[in-house]
């Protein structure tokens, strides 16, 4: 994400859940989603569907990080485990790129609420040439 343009612009889906990508580089990123009420499922904790697109954005973000200027990326799949409920509390996570091939890039991520591990992720994403 570029620092000049508002996340709205950039990645409007992101912009519609309130996170953003804090950091990206090198084949890191973190990304942070606020808690809200409006992103609780019935039983009053963060819905899964919040957590897995924190992750799948996150991930995507650090493949970009790697691409050139003339490649884009875009998620082939992604293994999701949940490992405890989210709770209300902020969500960071962590994601990095494992290996990073000519037309595939393989990531990682941890989603965490209030510093605790509760979801991991692993996934597989498309590189393209424009």
């Amino acid at each position: 994400m570029s620092d000049t343009e508002p996340a709205d612009a950039t990645h409007p889906f992101a912009a519609l859940l309130g996170f953003e990508i804090t950091e990206c580089s090198d084949g890191n990123s973190i990304a942070v989603l606020p808690f809200h009420p409006k992103l609780d499922n019935p039983n009053k904790v963060i819905h899964g569907g919040a957590i897995y697109s924190l992750a799948d954005t996150g991930m995507g973000a650090a493949v970009f990080s790697l691409l050139e200027k003339d490649e884009t990326c875009a998620t082939i799949e992604i293994k999701m485990t949940y490992l405890s409920p989210g709770g209300n509390a902020d969500l960071l996570c962590e994601s990095m790129v494992l290996k990073k091939g000519r037309r595939v890039a393989m990531v990682e991520s941890g989603v965490y609420s209030d510093g605790k591990l509760i979801a991991k992720a692993s996934g597989s994403f498309a590189i393209f040439s424009s």
